[in-house]
């Protein structure tokens, strides 16, 4: 946001450097890397006034001295330059509602880099450097989407901030576009977020980041951030922002301090002028597997002046970077979830390759974002027997029971195998969401089933054959205390090694959920895109939100007395329906076809 007469940015300027600290930047004598570590160890180790003080801290930090001059919380998102707002918040009388159906309810807390990224880890889910009070419904579209420069919109808030699809060189996603008076203020919180936690942004999983403690920032996004902070100076607003959240945090932005930092950080002089693209990686392989990450590696690509970096594609849509090296570990991931992955390399002036061969890894079972909540694998059996008979052992706090089994044949040197008998747990203390099993015929005999029960109720039939067959149950959805169990092997002499039983917790998908899963039922599923919840009139309005399986929303709905839902542009592919009511929800899955 800027006021753009010349003798005002000159006071601007001099208000600026009056409010610095002596001496606060003495150190910061470099360049390049090197003075992005200088400024890092000037304002790392600030004080954390937790998240709820963040809105004691916007009472000072964000209050709107420079438009209306009102006195109301300051949103970007909702702040018209040049006429009036379409609403307005005072300060800490309509926080956190809750109901964001439309925009004007309330306001929130808006994290620039999505709280996602860092696992809303401390101290950065409460620094306020980067996290600004916004309109909740415009945060919740923005969701955790990279800031971007928009092609087509799909929705544009009253403000005219922009969500659609990317224009940014080398990205292909979903991206939120904010009003030109922000960009510079928004593209400093990006450079703020880089340099104090230089310490750990090279982890980070975003698609703005490049995976190293330098650059930090994806070539694609660096050079549209420089931009938008070269045609949107600093701020009076951002300059006495600083100066409050200094007051509370005890650190500042360097780059609102000294805008001439962010070329001497990230000048482009050390790029050479080229325009030859480097080699397709190849050889891209999957390593160890979790229900959340999944190892990758691959052969280098070649490049006439080297290349200084790999991103990751996720379904399509770039997920993370590798930093330049040959080999990462993708985090954040859904558990039981099958991805499409390949890698692309790139060098300093962003010519990017060709995608590598592409690989289809499919997560372990678990909980959603989180460890295996329920896990067999049948390690834990006792000494390798060719005599049918009944076993018991005991693995992950679950002990099991088989009946007129043996423990000779295996899947991938591990199982269980049954006859005509059963296999069956002791209470399973989390409930069960979705159940993965793992099963091949042995010796001789024809394909067959056998029955899954949860509780006694036969939930799914499951198949076998000569080959392994691994089948995931969805929305078993049982809570609490549960028992699981196989048996009914429709051909009793079948021997049928059984091994990677694996569920979610159903309560690790829901908070204070609907007990009667059948409460909501969603078809057709698989859908095109439109399909019907079926739910109990009585129980009311419902809020309904969709989210991919990299967990980013994609679709929201609130306060529906329809339930007919209808979306436009999703890709195919498997998607989570969250149906809200209250301080209820449930999750379903569905797929878009």
């Amino acid at each position: 946001m800027k006021q753009k007469i010349t003798f005002l940015l000159l006071l601007i300027t001099c208000i600026s450097f009056a409010q610095i600290p002596s001496g606060y930047y003495n150190t910061a004598t470099g360049t390049g890397a090197v003075l992005k570590t200088q400024l890092y160890n000037i304002i790392k180790g600030h004080t954390n006034n937790g998240y709820d003080g963040l809105y004691t801290t916007y009472q000072t930090s964000d209050i709107d001295n420079y438009y209306e001059n009102d006195g109301t919380i300051m949103d970007m998102y909702s702040e018209r330059p040049t006429a009036a707002d379409p609403y307005n918040y005072s300060s800490g009388s309509t926080q956190r509602c809750g109901n964001y159906s439309s925009e004007g309810d309330c306001y929130n807390r808006e994290h620039i880099i999505p709280q996602s990224t860092f696992n809303s880890a401390n101290p950065m889910v409460a620094d306020a450097h980067f996290i600004t009070p916004t309109d909740g419904k415009v945060n919740g579209m923005r969701s955790n989407y990279p800031h971007g420069t928009v092609s087509t919109a799909t929705w544009t808030s009253l403000n005219g901030g922009k969500l659609g699809n990317s224009s940014v060189s080398g990205y292909t996603g979903t991206v939120f576009e904010p009003i030109n008076e922000f960009k510079g203020d928004i593209a400093r919180m990006y450079f703020y977020f880089v340099t104090r936690y230089e310490n750990t942004v090279a982890g980070y999983p975003y698609a703005v980041f490049s995976g190293n403690t330098y650059p930090a920032i994806d070539s694609s996004f660096l050079t549209m951030l420089i931009n938008w902070h070269n045609n949107d100076p600093v701020s009076a607003f951002e300059i006495n922002r600083n100066n409050k959240i200094y007051a509370r945090q005890n650190n500042r932005n360097p780059y609102i301090d000294h805008p001439e930092y962010v070329g001497l950080v990230w000048g482009a002089g050390s790029c050479p002028a080229d325009s030859q693209a480097p080699t397709a990686p190849t050889a891209l392989t999957v390593g160890t597997i979790t229900s959340s990450s999944i190892v990758l590696s691959w052969s280098a690509s070649t490049d006439n002046t080297g290349v200084t970096n790999y991103d990751i594609y996720i379904d399509g849509v770039k997920y993370a970077s590798s930093g330049g090296a040959t080999s990462i570990t993708i985090t954040g991931l859904n558990p039981s979830t099958s991805y499409s992955i390949y890698v692309i390399a790139k060098d300093c002036q962003n010519n990017l390759s060709g995608q590598s061969n592409v690989v289809n890894p499919t997560t372990i079972a678990g909980p959603s974002g989180g460890s295996t909540c329920g896990n067999e694998t049948f390690e834990t059996i006792p000494a390798s027997s060719s005599s049918y008979g009944t076993y018991n052992w005991t693995n992950g706090g679950v002990s099991w029971t088989s009946t007129d089994s043996r423990t000779d044949q295996t899947i991938n040197t591990r199982a269980i195998m049954v006859r005509n008998g059963s296999l069956t747990s002791s209470a399973v203390p989390n409930g069960v969401g979705d159940l993965t099993i793992t099963t091949q015929l042995k010796f001789t005999g024809s394909a067959g089933t056998f029955n899954l029960k949860v509780n006694g109720i036969t939930k799914a039939t499951i198949p076998y054959s000569a080959t392994v067959n691994t089948v995931t149950i969805s929305d078993i959805n049982v809570d609490g205390n549960v028992i699981i169990s196989l048996d009914g092997n429709n051909t009793t002499t079948n021997r049928v090694a059984i091994d990677d039983l694996t569920w979610t917790c159903y309560t690790a998908l829901r908070t204070d959920d609907f007990k009667d899963t059948t409460d909501f039922k969603i078809y057709p599923n698989p859908s095109n895109g439109s399909f019907r919840i079926d739910y109990d009139i009585t129980i009311g309005n419902i809020d309904v939100e969709i989210y991919s399986t990299l967990g980013q929303k994609v679709f929201e709905k609130q306060n529906i007395n329809n339930n007919i839902i209808s979306t436009n542009g999703l890709q195919n592919g498997i998607y989570l329906v969250k149906i809200t009511k209250d301080s209820k929800s449930i999750v379903k899955k569905i797929v878009i076809n």
